[in-house]
């Protein structure tokens, strides 16, 4: 198997090129990344050292890059994780996310369908499905999103299944739950709090912190993944996900109690969405775990674990909080309502 992994220098992406790296012992690795703010070549450092994996720089959106990479190095799959991927950011540049979301995957699907590749997998979101107050999505559950990113990833999904049924491209679609683990973008809620609370800051809790995420260990996700990837069915879409409901209270305790501070440090604010805040995701994954697959990470305990990976890695965070362009979203986002204490 020669594959191609978009997006492979961001934090789910690199890691499935781990997985696969000790998993399917014959395979070679094509990573393309773009190298925008949530990728970093720092992520891939340890995958790059092995010579059956090779870096290439650029945009899935540029068909001349994707194209020369599958003829180059012969590729056979394709596993797309390249997207813009941050409800927050979306309210900001929502012209960026339909351009990766959804051109960019229109891309993948045509050179898939060009060079005759065994197969494409999409790695998309529950967050398309929206909010659910009471019971759990399936794969066959309307999508309905609330925000630019979740529309934008629902668009993608869309092209996938519109080239599946049009021209019987060999695609497969995952919607995984909110991932957690090493290596995740510090400005996402679990690294972006924990990193805060190392340094005795404030962190920003919306509204009244109930909202409901369902959490899944990034390698239980990437495994998940490949099972998809081999096992599934043309043309299908794949759940991924715990059943770990959570509310973001509970997550903020455990990440007190694991850097050692107190509520002193927790400040509600209002939400920026004005409503369209999703309350509630849930979604069911026998379908996924007919394959075989199964999640095997306790939720509480490598959570802690994630907690003392961002304590033991500073190396590998603080220059990334460092950029002023990170900064400069933090305090876009965050400063009218944390104000001093951001």
């Amino acid at each position: 198997m020669n594959l191609l992994v978009t997006g492979g220098a961001g934090f789910i992406g690199s890691n499935y090129v781990r997985l696969v790296l000790k998993k399917h012992p014959q395979a070679r690795i094509s990573i393309v990344d773009a190298l925008t703010y949530a990728g970093n070549l720092s992520t891939i450092r340890d995958v790059l050292a092995s010579d059956r994996v090779k870096f290439f720089p650029g945009h899935i959106q540029d068909p001349c890059v994707i194209e020369g990479i599958i003829k180059s190095e012969q590729i056979s799959h394709i596993v797309n994780f390249a997207a813009e991927s941050h409800n927050d950011r979306s309210l900001l540049d929502s012209g960026s996310f339909i351009q990766t979301d959804v051109y960019g995957v229109h891309i993948l699907l045509e050179a898939t369908r060009k060079f005759k590749l065994e197969r494409m997998l999409h790695v998309s979101t529950d967050e398309v499905y929206g909010s659910i107050l009471e019971g759990a999505f399936t794969e066959q559950s309307p999508i309905e999103p609330n925000t630019p990113y979740s529309a934008s990833k629902a668009g993608g999904d869309l092209q996938c299944r519109a080239h599946s049924i049009s021209y019987q491209t060999p695609v497969v679609v995952t919607r995984g739950g909110n991932n957690y683990g090493p290596f995740q973008y510090p400005e996402k809620l679990i690294p972006f709090f924990a990193t805060r609370l190392i340094d005795g800051k404030k962190v920003p809790v919306y509204g009244d912190g109930n909202q409901v995420r369902e959490w899944v260990h990034v390698m239980d996700h990437c495994s998940g993944i490949d099972t998809v990837l081999h096992a599934g069915k043309v043309g299908e879409v794949y759940n991924i996900g715990d059943s770990n409901e959570r509310r973001n209270n509970e997550i903020v305790k455990i990440l007190l109690e694991e850097t050692g501070r107190d509520e002193s440090l927790v400040k509600s604010i209002p939400d920026p969405r004005k409503g369209a805040h999703d309350r509630r995701y849930s979604m069911t994954t026998e379908k996924t775990q007919a394959l075989g697959w199964k999640p095997e990470h306790d939720f509480e305990k490598y959570l802690r674990d994630t907690v003392k990976w961002y304590k033991e890695r500073q190396d590998w965070w603080r220059p990334i909080t460092e950029i002023p362009a990170f900064q400069d979203f933090i305090k876009r986002f965050y400063g009218p309502t944390l104000g001093s204490d951001l």
